[in-house]
């Protein structure tokens, strides 16, 4: 199927090549305008058009925590958004803390026409677009500039190689303005290694981190995604922990002395050795 030629299956689904793969928009049967974007058939993003401060991913869920306690509901914020999807999470910030302003860098732009085309943004949303590479967009944001940095980027269901350097986070932290947070979504599973590299690399970078994960995840017991939460001030870790746990699928937080035992030892990744997430096995997506 070329590039850009779309065609509708059964129940209006969308089914369109686009720069990362084959993308897919599901109608969600419980939700009037909910859609659920799957690229190579690995679930990514879910929007209700209806009501985009509805977070139905536990990840995404995880996030909008952490997007809660940069700001009260209603203070606008300077938001970066590295990786896009469905741009579940600009939505959410546009519809909880109206006339933010919002960066969204999303390389896949193929991808990028197919979701404005279908799942249309609210036009009063103060969502600003680049279709280039993480690393080259996030270097365009001047310094001090952002509340919050969410790295939510995949390359199919892996996070490239050169967004999980000690490099990488050193360029967020300058975007990062003062008390300011940065959240990234981080998948591993046993034995962890990927996990605990990433938790070493921002303990390098960044003075206060948290970790926000399903237990099971955390005991390597299975593969899963994990929320990391870093800033140059405390965080609201009791806030935090209370919203986890208040989930549907409730998670544990960990930070302090526990979280830095927990990475093991791990070297701290640089540009020279950094290498992809690791690959989920097929049984995570059936």
């Amino acid at each position: 199927m070329g590039k850009g030629k779309s065609r509708r299956v059964a129940s209006a689904a969308v089914v369109e090549s686009v720069d990362g793969g084959l993308a897919e928009l599901l109608p969600d049967r419980e939700r009037a305008r909910g859609w659920t974007l799957l690229i190579d058939g690995a679930p990514q993003s879910h929007v209700d058009l209806d009501d985009p401060a509805y977070l139905s991913f536990e990840y995404q869920r995880r996030l909008g925590h952490v997007i809660d306690l940069v700001a009260p509901p209603g203070r606008p914020v300077h938001a970066v958004h590295l990786g896009g999807g469905a741009l579940t999470l600009a939505r959410y910030v546009a519809a909880t803390r109206p006339r933010s302003t919002q960066q969204v860098v999303e390389r896949d732009a193929a991808l990028v026409q197919l979701v404005r085309r279908e799942l249309p943004l609210d036009p009063n949303a103060r969502i600003r677009v680049r279709s280039v590479d993480a690393r080259e967009g996030l270097a365009k944001v001047p310094d001090g500039w952002a509340d919050l940095v969410v790295a939510d980027v995949f390359s199919g269901a892996r996070t490239p190689a050169h967004l999980t350097s000690e490099e990488f986070l050193a360029d967020v932290r300058r975007v990062v303005k003062a008390g300011g947070m940065y959240a990234a979504n981080l998948a591993d599973g046993p034995p962890l290694a990927h996990l605990r590299g990433q938790i070493a690399t921002a303990a390098g970078v960044f003075p206060e981190l948290a970790l926000v994960a399903d237990p099971t995840v955390l005991r390597g017991k299975r593969f899963g995604n994990a929320v990391l939460v870093a800033s140059d001030q405390p965080l609201p870790v009791a806030e935090l922990t209370r919203r986890a746990a208040s989930d549907p699928h409730p998670a544990r937080v960990e930070h302090g002395r526990t979280l830095r035992d927990f990475t093991g030892g791990a070297n701290p990744v640089t540009d020279a050795s950094a290498v992809a997430s690791p690959a989920p096995p097929p049984s995570v997506f059936r």
